[in-house]
């Protein structure tokens, strides 16, 4: 796929509806009765967003076992199935945002530097289940967020 596909791809899927990896199992109500941004905020700092990214390298190293992807560091540099060490290092050295493409899937997945959170954008229900899989098994959790409120 050329640089110009890729872009157009990438933007496309950005306004598919989507859905989270999070440490939470599902959206706070707003006024909730808890301390939702002071917890935010201490899984903001190193160690636990660390923790959190590393959580989501391991899912997305799993799910390269079964689905092909692309990884673009920028829109002009791309890695088709990086090594897994690479990867991971680049997960976790991540300075802004991440976007893994599984074109045959036509999937989006991201990962911000500074969100406690990995979006997936138009996960079919195979690939959806595979992920809701992988995320129970690493502590976390996957929902679909009211669609604007990320």
């Amino acid at each position: 796929m050329n640089t110009n596909d890729a872009a157009t791809m990438v933007e496309v899927l950005l306004e598919k509806p989507y859905w989270v990896v999070d440490f939470l199992p599902g959206q706070v109500p707003q006024g909730s009765a808890g301390q939702f941004a002071t917890v935010e905020a201490f899984f903001l700092k190193s160690p636990q967003l660390d923790r959190l990214h590393s959580l989501f390298g391991d899912i997305i190293l799993k799910l390269n076992c079964y689905y092909d992807y692309r990884v673009y560091l920028n829109i002009e540099e791309s890695i088709m199935n990086p090594a897994p060490d690479s990867l991971y290092a680049q997960i976790m050295q991540n300075e802004g945002t991440l976007n893994i493409l599984l074109e045959m899937e036509n999937v989006l997945m991201t990962i911000h530097s500074d969100e406690t959170h990995m979006t997936v954008y138009n996960p079919n229900p195979d690939f959806l289940r595979r992920l809701q899989q992988l995320a129970t098994a690493n502590g976390l959790f996957v929902w679909k967020p009211e669609q604007g409120l990320l």
